[in-house]
C-alpha cells in the first residue's frame, strides 16, 4: 500500500474512481460499501465488467442496492478507442482490470484495486501510481475525513484479514 496522503486538493475538484471487484468485496465484507457515498472528494464508478464479476447472490444484491441508492455510479465502455485497449489488457488481465484500466486511460479516472503484480505494473504504464487506489486507501481517506476512527478502522482490518486480505501495517494509525 502507498502512504502517500490522496485525494481531491481542493473542495471543488471530484476525483471519479473507477471501481474493481476486489475493492468492492473487500467493503461488502465488512458492511462499508455505503461509505463510499460519504468520502467527501470522489465519485465512485463501476464498469459493466466489474459488475458482471460479482456474481455470488448476496454481494450482488449488495451492489445492486448501492447502485440503486447512488452510492456507485454504472458505466460501460462504449468508445472504439477503449474497446481495442480492452481487447489487448484482456489478453493478461482479467475483464474487470481490464475494462477499469481502458476507461481510466481514455477518461481520465483514477482506479480503485487491490490487484497486485501484473495489474500494478500495467496500470502503473498505462495511468501512473498517483491514479490507484486500494482498499486501504480508501479506509484512510474516511479516517482522514472524520468518517471513521482508527479503532474502527482496525476492527475492519482484521476482519479482511480475517478473510484473506492482508494489509502490510499494523494499524491505521501507523499510516497517519
Amino acid at each position: 500500500m502507498s502512504e502517500k496522503k490522496r485525494g481531491p486538493e481542493s473542495s471543488q475538484q471530484t476525483i471519479v474512481i473507477l471501481t474493481d471487484a476486489n475493492v468492492l468485496i473487500n467493503l461488502i465484507h465488512i458492511g462499508q460499501l455505503d461509505l463510499l457515498r460519504q468520502i467527501p472528494g470522489y465519485r465512485f464508478v463501476v464498469p459493466e465488467h466489474v459488475r458482471a464479476e460479482v456474481t455470488q447472490d448476496a454481494k450482488a444484491r449488495h451492489l445492486a442496492a448501492a447502485m440503486a441508492n447512488e452510492v456507485l455510479e454504472f458505466t460501460a465502455i462504449t468508445e472504439l478507442d477503449e474497446m481495442a485497449l480492452y481487447a489487448e489488457l484482456h489478453r493478461t488481465l482479467g475483464q474487470g482490470e481490464s475494462s477499469c484500466l481502458a476507461i481510466a486511460v481514455y477518461r481520465g479516472f483514477s482506479i480503485a484495486s487491490d490487484e497486485k503484480k501484473t495489474f500494478r505494473r500495467t496500470a502503473d504504464k498505462y495511468i501512473g501510481e498517483e491514479r490507484l487506489m486500494t482498499t486501504p486507501d480508501l479506509i484512510l481517506s474516511a479516517i482522514r475525513a472524520g468518517l471513521v476512527t482508527v479503532t474502527k478502522a482496525d476492527q475492519w482490518k482484521r476482519e479482511l484479514e480475517r478473510r484473506r486480505f492482508k494489509m502490510n501495517f499494523d494499524s491505521f494509525q501507523d499510516l497517519l
